[in-house]
């Protein structure tokens, strides 16, 4: 299991991690061994996620995102893929716990009566100190 939140917990067995090999530094090793890591997650067929947590999560994983609801994250950071797994798996539990918080609700606020005054007051200010520059004296 892995802890998302106090809440929220995931089974390892929804995740599915493919080795693949990396692309930039790792010497002679670089196209011998498959470091690099895809971490693949299918939210929409996870019975640990509620609704509102897999819309926010949808919404913040963006390319991430494959068409069939399928959370696709790579890493190939590090030259171990060791350390790539856990990478990945960060990435991820980083990823549910910002769309496991719910947003605050916005309450409607209005400006006062005097906030308008002194923002429409400023407003005109500017606008005569503008039209004084405009004129220009009559030349005799």
């Amino acid at each position: 299991m892995i802890r998302i939140t106090d809440r929220l917990h995931l089974d390892e067995s929804e995740l599915e991690e493919v080795f693949v090999r990396a692309s930039g530094p790792g010497g002679q090793n670089v196209n011998k061994v498959s470091s690099a890591v895809e971490l693949r997650f299918n939210l929409r067929a996870s019975p640990n996620l509620p609704g509102p947590v897999r819309v926010r999560l949808e919404r913040l994983a963006g390319r991430r995102m494959t068409k069939d609801g399928v959370l696709v994250i790579r890493a190939e950071r590090f030259r171990t893929q060791e350390q790539n797994r856990a990478d990945a798996r960060a990435r991820l539990v980083d990823l549910l716990q910002r769309a496991a918080v719910a947003p605050k609700h916005r309450v409607k606020t209005r400006p006062s009566r005097g906030a308008v005054e002194r923002r429409l007051k400023a407003k005109t200010e500017r606008g005569q100190t503008k039209r004084r520059r405009q004129d220009k004296p009559p030349l005799d």
